[in-house]
């Protein structure tokens, strides 16, 4: 072989070899540009999902308070008819317990 021979066969190494360090370099360098977009993306997901999450969770809370009240509203009816029932009959009760008082100062 050559010295001509060797110096280009040298040469092809080197060159292989530096071609392959870019390749190496440009590979790691969209493997972490992909991390970095994998991440960004993982991120938003998490943040979209904890929005939809507390949005639900609004709309059950929202909800139960609707059903909560109307039942509350039944009962306070419930508790108001009670209420005027017996002062309705509280009423006719002292009509009469005058009329004994009244009776019984006029006939001592």
């Amino acid at each position: 072989m050559s010295l001509m021979t060797k110096l280009a066969v040298l040469k092809a190494i080197r060159d292989a070899e530096e071609n392959a360090r870019e390749i190496i370099a440009k590979s790691e360098s969209e493997a972490a540009e992909i991390i970095t977009k994998a991440r960004l993306s993982a991120t938003e997901v998490i943040q979209s999902g904890k929005a939809n999450s507390e949005s639900a969770s609004q709309g059950i809370i929202s909800e139960a308070r609707g059903t909560a009240e109307k039942e509350a509203k039944k009962v306070t009816k419930g508790g108001e008819s009670s209420i005027n029932s017996i002062h309705n009959q509280s009423q006719s009760n002292r009509k009469k317990a005058v009329k004994i008082i009244l009776d019984a100062f006029r006939s001592s």
